[in-house]
Order: C-alpha cells, then sequence, then structure tokens
C-alpha cells in the first residue's frame, strides 16, 4: 500500500535520511558485509537515498529500485541521475517484481514489507529473484510499534497479519532462506540479513 501524506513526510527527510545512513546501513553492513560488484535490488526505493546508500556503503555495481508510488519514483530520478546507467528505476509492486529467477546478487527492504497486505508474497518473489546464495538485507518495523496509537493513528498500514521479527524470520525459513545476522531494536524494528540456500 502506498504511504499516506504523514508518512510520506516522516520517511522522506533529513532526519529518516540520517537514522539510515548513521544506523541502520551500519547495522546491516555488520550483519551481512557489502557486495562489492554486485547487482542489487532495492525494494521501495521513496526518494531514491536508499539506492544511494547501497552504492556508496555496500559496494554495488548497480542498484535497480522501484517504489509503488509513481511520484517517489520520479523523486529518486532525479536524486540519482548524476549515477547514470549504475541506476535503474521503475514503478512496481514488490510482489510481482518484473526480473528472470535468480538475477539479483542482493535485495534491500529498508522497512518497506510491513506496508505489504501479503507480505510473505512479497518474500516469495524476492527468493525467487535472487541468485542461489544471494542475501536479502532487511531493515523492518515490527508490529509492537505498529500497534502504537500515534502510529494508527497518523500512518497507514495493514491491520491484520502484522509480524513480529520471530514470524519474519519464520516465513524466510519457510521460503528458503537462512539466517545470517539478527538484531532487535526493543520489539519494535529489526535488522536481518539472510541468504538464499
Amino acid at each position: 500500500m502506498k504511504l499516506n501524506r504523514a508518512e510520506t513526510l516522516a520517511m522522506n527527510n533529513p532526519i529518516r535520511a540520517a537514522m539510515r545512513r548513521y544506523w541502520e546501513v551500519p547495522n546491516l553492513l555488520k550483519l551481512g558485509g557489502p557486495l562489492p560488484g554486485g547487482i542489487a535490488l532495492e525494494v521501495g526505493c521513496g526518494r531514491g537515498v536508499g539506492s544511494q546508500m547501497i552504492l556508496k556503503h555496500f559496494g554495488a555495481a548497480r542498484v535497480e529500485a522501484f517504489d509503488l508510488d509513481p511520484a517517489m519514483v520520479r523523486r529518486a530520478e532525479r536524486r540519482l541521475a548524476r549515477m547514470g546507467d549504475r541506476v535503474k528505476l521503475w514503478s512496481g509492486d514488490v510482489t510481482q517484481i518484473p526480473a528472470p529467477d535468480g538475477y539479483y546478487d542482493a535485495v534491500f527492504d529498508f522497512g518497506i514489507i510491513h506496508h505489504v497486505p501479503n507480505w510473505r508474497d512479497a518474500i516469495a518473489e524476492i527468493h525467487r529473484v535472487l541468485k542461489p546464495g544471494g542475501r536479502f538485507y532487511v531493515e523492518e518495523i515490527l508490529r509492537r510499534f505498529l500497534e502504537y496509537r500515534l502510529i494508527r493513528t497518523f500512518f497507514a498500514h495493514p491491520r491484520e497479519d502484522r509480524f513480529t521479527a520471530d514470524d519474519f524470520v519464520d516465513a524466510l525459513a519457510r521460503q528458503g532462506f537462512s539466517l545470517v545476522g539478527r538484531t532487535d531494536f526493543i520489539s519494535w524494528a529489526c535488522w536481518l540479513v539472510a541468504d538464499k540456500n
């Protein structure tokens, strides 16, 4: 589901970009390391900050990224224009990724899958497009955080079938991923890295 106005503002500002750069990216690098020369996919690219960091901090040769909201893709195109052919962007849905089986070396989820009502289908699709041994880097917001009244009041998220970190890890294992590393943040958020078997 698309972000509502309040969450679009919360997710697309300098504070959120700094959190990603100084907290989320270092956590994911610590858990899963870089992917020098790899082809990466970012699901839910927003204004392109994550794609920029995947190139800079993870060492990907190329990033392909999409967002459900065409307005966000246009913002990402402006932000990433100087990257040239190292970045490819489009509007799309994480449950229907237009890529062949086993195409990407890595997939990045910077807090997107909790927006997907059929989130297990998103994990299955990510598994499909990853190469064998490909790495899935995850930063996710968890059920406990989404249930706070303030969050429920101002942000739009699916109300049914929200997940805990354990639920997400179990879904990864059922889909054919092996957990490489995990860090939890007071049951509000988690960082996970998993490899496709």
